[in-house]
């Protein structure tokens, strides 16, 4: 180990915060092809060729770094430079911090040949390694990065941001188009097309990279910020009891599930995905952090398709593995039923994400906030407690789908309604749900923080085994 080099000193506003220490800059390559004029080159590389790894400091937090150097060679991944990532990531292991990875590269160093290709199995591993142990890590992919870089240890961390206008992609664009014979489009293998793919969960410019790297440390708070509620569409329809409190939750102004969000969480740092109808975020609340899912049923069609579960999984996922409570905030009138999201595998996502929740390592907590809409919404609801706000409603299928298979009439909705016992009140009853929770906003914030102090690993399956023993015995 070493105090930073004079080499990596001139890259400290690139690095982000202060290094305390580089790791093995004194490491050098050899010529495993004997390339013309390679090894004479190599000796005027400077130390530590490509990359910097080492120990630095974002407002009294440690972190480790591996900064990729596009001045070097184009960034490119050979030996040295994998050997330094590969212990990099178990030093990070040993000293339990989490790593931070500043890529620009442009792929694995043609002049290593296959030397240099097996970098990314060994990098691969050891981002994965770190991972398995229980910790964060977090890229941003800066211009360009491109090739064996981007495809090992740079797509393997738990949060990824790119600089807007980056090169980003596997090939790159000059490769790209000997190989498939056609010009890429303007729009294409850019750090927006990786933001509109959902591959990178922000798009931050040079000067807000440091920010963003310390609100996903959680040493900075980073709001949520959502659309404007919109204006009360009017009054409820007609009815009551059941039909009414359906009304209510389905009512135009009613706080949806993002909203809630916003209010309750300190810190967000948006986990991306492509269907606006669910939003994902590494969070806080109070002192604890967290990791949050909430709907958003004014956001496209309101029912989330197989996207949406895919990144539900991964929300699930993350907290899982770095061992942080989860709470979801549900509000859906259920799944996408349509031919596209039929032919995307909705019905195996919800399965998938079923089997998430009941695998989750640490406590999850989920509140239907609004509409709980069928095995779509209880995907994200089956946690160790479940609370329904006193206006929210639970129910196997909405009214109108029982009214038109049992009457073939929707309009007789009102009365189906009464009789899936849907109320908040009635699925706390059923032993489905834990408690009915007052709509103002200290007692919702009260509920979640007493339900997340007191959420004990399989007590998900408990209730419901509870609730099922009652009627099949």
């Amino acid at each position: 180990m070493n105090r930073p080099s004079p080499g990596t000193r001139h890259l400290a506003a690139r690095l982000l915060h202060p290094l305390e220490i580089e790791w093995d800059p004194d490491l050098r390559g050899g010529d495993p092809l004997g390339w013309p004029g390679y090894a004479e080159s190599l000796s005027h590389l400077p130390p530590g060729d490509s990359v910097v790894t080492g120990r630095a400091v974002a407002a009294g937090a440690r972190y480790v770094v591996i900064a990729g150097r596009f001045d070097v060679v184009g960034g490119s991944m050979g030996a040295v430079h994998g050997e330094r990532v590969v212990r990099a990531y178990r030093r990070a292991a040993l000293e339990r911090l989490p790593v931070v990875v500043l890529a620009s590269s442009g792929g694995a160093r043609l002049q290593e040949g296959m030397v240099a290709l097996a970098q990314m199995a060994r990098t691969a591993a050891a981002a994965r390694a770190h991972a398995r142990a229980g910790l964060l890590s977090i890229a941003v992919l800066r211009a360009p990065t491109t090739g064996g870089v981007l495809a090992s240890y740079a797509s393997l961390t738990d949060l990824r941001a790119a600089e807007p206008g980056a090169t980003i992609g596997f090939a790159g664009p000059r490769v790209v188009e000997v190989v498939t014979g056609a010009p890429l489009s303007a729009s294409s293998h850019t750090g927006e097309s990786a933001y509109a793919a959902g591959l990178v969960d922000a798009l931050v410019p040079p000067d807000g990279q440091s920010a963003w790297v310390e609100a996903a440390l959680g040493v900075r708070d980073q709001r949520l910020t959502v659309r404007p509620t919109p204006p009360d569409g009017g009054p409820i329809s007609t009815g009551d009891g059941a039909w009414l409190e359906v009304q209510r939750a389905r009512a135009r102004a009613r706080p949806t599930g993002v909203d809630h969000a916003a209010r309750l969480c300190d810190s967000w740092v948006e986990l991306r995905g492509t269907d606006p109808t669910l939003r994902a975020g590494l969070a806080r609340i109070g002192p604890e952090r967290l990791v949050v899912m909430a709907n958003d049923r004014r956001a496209g069609t309101g029912r989330p398709g197989p996207a949406a579960y895919r990144l539900a999984r991964r929300a699930i996922g993350l907290a899982s593995r770095l061992r942080l409570p989860l709470l979801a905030l549900v509000d859906m009138p259920g799944a996408e039923p349509g031919d596209r999201a039929e032919a995307d595998g909705v019905a195996g996502e919800i399965a998938e994400t079923f089997a998430a929740m009941a695998e989750a390592q640490g406590p999850t907590v989920a509140v239907c906030v609004g509409e709980g809409g069928s095995g779509g919404a209880l995907a994200l609801a089956a946690a160790d407690r479940l609370l329904m706000l006193e206006h929210a409603v639970f129910s196997v299928i909405p009214p109108e789908g029982a009214a038109a298979i049992l009457a073939r009439d929707p309009s007789q909705a009102p009365r189906y309604a009464a009789r899936l016992r849907l109320t908040a009140a009635d699925v706390v009853a059923l032993g489905v749900a834990d408690a009915v929770v007052p709509e103002d906003d200290d007692s919702v914030s009260s509920a979640i923080a007493h339900a997340l102090a007191t959420a004990q690993l399989g007590d998900r399956l408990r209730r419901l085994d509870a609730a099922t023993s009652r009627w099949a015995r």
